[in-house]
């Protein structure tokens, strides 16, 4: 049912109003697109908010809150089913993928459990929330150096961990924080590595762009370096036969370095396990694609290599591609290339406002209709799959859990001078390092 604003009605499970008065309300515009879900209260074009109390008038006063609004619009009010009665599962449509040498692509539908899109919500939560944390920690002069954030990507880091094991391998260029999480690595440990603390994941020595974990090989400083690497990787992979595979990242400023197509052309020759995926966020530092590549078209780079382009704003849309590329890799028909569509909020770096080369209101307009975290959530409430309460409540826990880390990151001591060629070799120093001062101690990681 369909209505104006000044001629309100309301569809109400009046059983839930009165079992549990935490019922959820969806304010959805009469063209089906998403406003609000809420519990207390509406937004009103998202600017005006109008506080609804809990209990049986709340009906009444949702009907005087609409029945306000300035200018008159065609809303649909739904009421949810309980509060605690949600939804375990369901099925979306997903944005059909471009393909390259390929048949087949990904399926056009996606299926989410509750307990994997609560998942996703906070873990891309976490990754956002870090990022602006060291964004404050780094204009406070506290973290220092060089400093990429990625928020804006986060569904790009968890879909590709969604899609692959935790057996897989992954290596990336130096936007790395969000892979080190979703590959196993803290809040803490990845915030005192960017303050080059004792308790960051690499010992306070590897800084923002060098993180490593388990399958982990890193963030790399070198533009396009980790590429080769990974078929190295891969090769290993393929040469041990664990049925495992390496992902590959790097940006569309990375694509047109030379060592990638000679990459391409290793690993479609050996037919190595490996996912290559191009992270599009639009700019190679301050250089549109548009400036810096003949062809945008980065999913057809590798030529005789298959590739797909896909929504990197959508979570469910780079995982169900990164599922559809890992098979490809595991039944031995050797690399598949992936362009992840997706848009950063930062700049290049930390030195980088990011306006001279685009307008604030591009950066707003992405954030207005394709953020992915907003995009999941809204997926979420309007299948009733958790409430508002619920996602506010993992918001607070993630704010704390990243003001303990920083605190922590801001605490914890520096590494001692006689740590510095610690964690060199596997074992210990086999052979005597000419040149070295007499405190150096070259010594087995720990």
């Amino acid at each position: 049912m369909s209505f104006s604003a000044n001629e309100a009605f309301l569809l109400v499970d009046w059983f839930s109003v009165f079992q549990d008065r935490r019922t959820s309300l969806v304010l959805v515009s009469c063209n089906g697109v998403f406003i609000q879900s809420c519990c207390c209260g509406v937004w009103i074009n998202l600017w005006k908010y109008s506080y609804v109390p809990y209990g049986s008038v709340l009906p009444q006063m949702l009907l005087c809150c609409l029945s306000r609004l300035a200018q008159p619009q065609v809303f649909l009010v739904v009421a949810s089913r309980s509060y605690a009665d949600f939804t375990p599962e369901a099925t979306f449509d997903i944005k059909k993928v471009d393909l390259h040498r390929l048949e087949e692509g990904p399926p056009l539908t996606a299926t989410l459990t509750r307990e994997e899109g609560l998942k996703y919500y906070r873990t891309m939560q976490t990754i956002r929330r870090m990022e602006l944390k060291a964004d404050q920690l780094y204009k406070q002069k506290i973290i220092r150096g060089f400093c990429h954030l990625s928020d804006g990507q986060e569904a790009c880091a968890v879909g590709i961990e969604g899609g692959i094991t935790l057996s897989d391998h992954l290596i990336t260029a130096y936007r790395a924080h969000g892979y080190t999480l979703t590959r196993g690595g803290t809040v803490r440990e990845i915030m005192a590595e960017l303050t080059g603390r004792r308790g960051g994941i690499a010992k306070g020595k590897g800084g923002s762009m060098h993180m490593y974990t388990k399958n982990f090989y890193g963030g790399n400083g070198i533009v396009g370096a980790q590429v080769p690497l990974g078929a190295g990787v891969a090769l290993a992979c393929k040469y041990l036969g664990n049925d495992q595979l390496c992902v590959s990242l790097y940006g569309d400023g990375a694509a047109n370095q030379g060592q990638i197509f000679e990459t391409y052309n290793m690993s479609s020759l050996w037919k190595l396990p490996i996912i290559f995926i191009c992270e599009n966020n639009q700019y190679a530092m301050g250089t549109s694609v548009e400036r810096s590549a003949a062809s945008t078209e980065y999913y057809k780079r590798g030529d005789y290599i298959p590739g797909i382009r896909v929504d990197g704003m959508d979570v469910l849309c780079v995982r169900e591609a990164t599922k559809f590329a890992a098979d490809h890799c595991r039944s031995g028909k050797g690399p598949i290339l992936m362009e992840l569509q997706t848009y950063r909020y930062h700049g290049h770096s930390m030195s980088d406002p990011g306006v001279s080369y685009r307008t604030r209101e591009e950066i707003q307009e992405v954030r207005s209709k394709s953020d992915p975290i907003s995009m999941l959530k809204d997926r979420m409430l309007i299948n009733n799959m958790a409430s508002i309460e619920e996602l506010k409540e993992i918001d607070i826990a993630v704010r704390k859990e990243i003001e303990d880390a920083a605190q922590f990151a801001t605490t914890d001591p520096e590494p001692p001078l006689d740590d510095l060629c610690s964690h060199i070799f596997a074992n210990d120093q086999p052979f005597e390092v000419r040149g070295a001062t007499p405190w150096t101690k070259l010594t087995s990681t720990s």
